[in-house]
């Protein structure tokens, strides 16, 4: 009985992680959580910024994903530094599968010629996984004759209800003026054990991100030249491989100040997997989005699809009057 329920719940843990990059929480706004995607995106603004995250995932499946995120991060242009921190809480079947993440991040900007710049970037983050065995309901525990559900004594329980561990990741970004940029991270350097059973060997994989993205000025015709009250196009392609799940994201955006609109398609490795849309506002110091996960695999209506909010707030409470730091020019959603 106690091997049926170890393989059931790892069953379980590998189906719920299949549209979610491997084991960790995903967002439809990229970069409205800039930290999460890559830690060399730190910092990367003139003032600090304050995010908030809210993502709801296959809300017909009785609260199947529900993620929340809050962040802030802040240049230090006088040591070409950014440093922030970051608290994630992702909770899976009702609660019955809970992570919370809480991290620091610090990055180093280096100006390589006058319109080239790497950031790069590292986080320490601290785990934290519980598992509500009163919510798992497995079918030997339901007698077929009556309905009625029988829980199991506590040997059938698993060692360690609540995984405490340390993890790391660490990344770059590479920039042209305000025309191209690029970026590379690596989650989960040391791969930490992340299993309910002693000596079960599970661990939480690597996870490899690549991402790019052009600016395109399509008032005056150029690459670059962003101005925020003429129309910008932002073609992105995002890559993440975890363990022998992988997914690729193509994306655009299109802003003219203060409304931002985006698409994106994204495609497993065996299966399209949704498409996403974006509304978002931009006025003085503040970004509000929401976007729509339509889901175009075999779960399709019958998800509900996700939905997803963020806010951001831009504010100074660091100056530095003799250096001023030049920003990688990436989208804000």
């Amino acid at each position: 009985m106690r091997i049926i329920r170890f393989f059931l719940i790892n069953m379980i843990l590998v189906a719920s992680s299949a549209h979610t990059f491997g084991q960790d929480a995903s967002f439809s706004q990229f970069y409205a959580n800039p930290m999460y995607l890559n830690p060399a995106l730190t910092g990367n603004t003139e003032c600090g910024r304050l995010h908030l995250q809210y993502r709801n995932q296959w809300p017909s499946l009785n609260k199947a994903y529900v993620t929340y995120n809050v962040a802030y991060d802040q240049s230090l242009p006088g040591i070409n530094s950014g440093f922030g921190f970051m608290v994630l809480r992702d909770q899976q079947g009702s609660g019955a599968y809970n992570r919370t993440i809480a991290g620091g991040l610090y990055s180093y900007k280096l100006q390589v010629s006058y319109n080239s710049f790497i950031n790069f970037g590292v986080k320490a983050a601290f785990y934290q996984e519980s598992i509500d065995w009163s919510k798992l309901i497995f079918a030997d525990m339901i007698n077929s004759s009556t309905g009625v559900v029988s829980f199991p004594g506590a040997e059938a329980r698993p060692d360690k209800p609540t995984i405490y561990q340390a993890d790391f990741a660490a990344g770059l970004v590479y920039g042209y003026s305000d025309m191209f940029f690029a970026g590379f991270a690596a989650d989960h350097l040391t791969q930490p054990e992340m299993s309910f059973y002693e000596n079960s060997g599970e661990k939480l994989h690597l996870r490899y991100t690549l991402h790019a993205g052009l600016n395109i000025n399509a008032s005056t015709g150029s690459f670059g030249d962003v101005r925020e009250h003429e129309v910008l196009i932002q073609p992105n392609l995002l890559f993440l491989q975890q363990y022998t799940y992988s997914q690729i994201s193509a994306g655009v955006y299109i802003s003219k100040a203060p409304f931002v609109a985006g698409f994106w398609y994204k495609h497993a490795k065996d299966n399209a997997d949704a498409t996403s849309f974006l509304i978002g506002l931009k006025w003085d110091n503040y970004r509000i989005g929401y976007s729509y996960d339509y889901t175009v695999s075999k779960l399709s209506g019958k998800s509900g699809g996700a939905h997803e909010l963020s806010f951001s707030w831009d504010f100074c409470i660091y100056t530095n009057a003799i250096r001023t730091i030049r920003t990688i020019n990436s989208p804000t959603f």
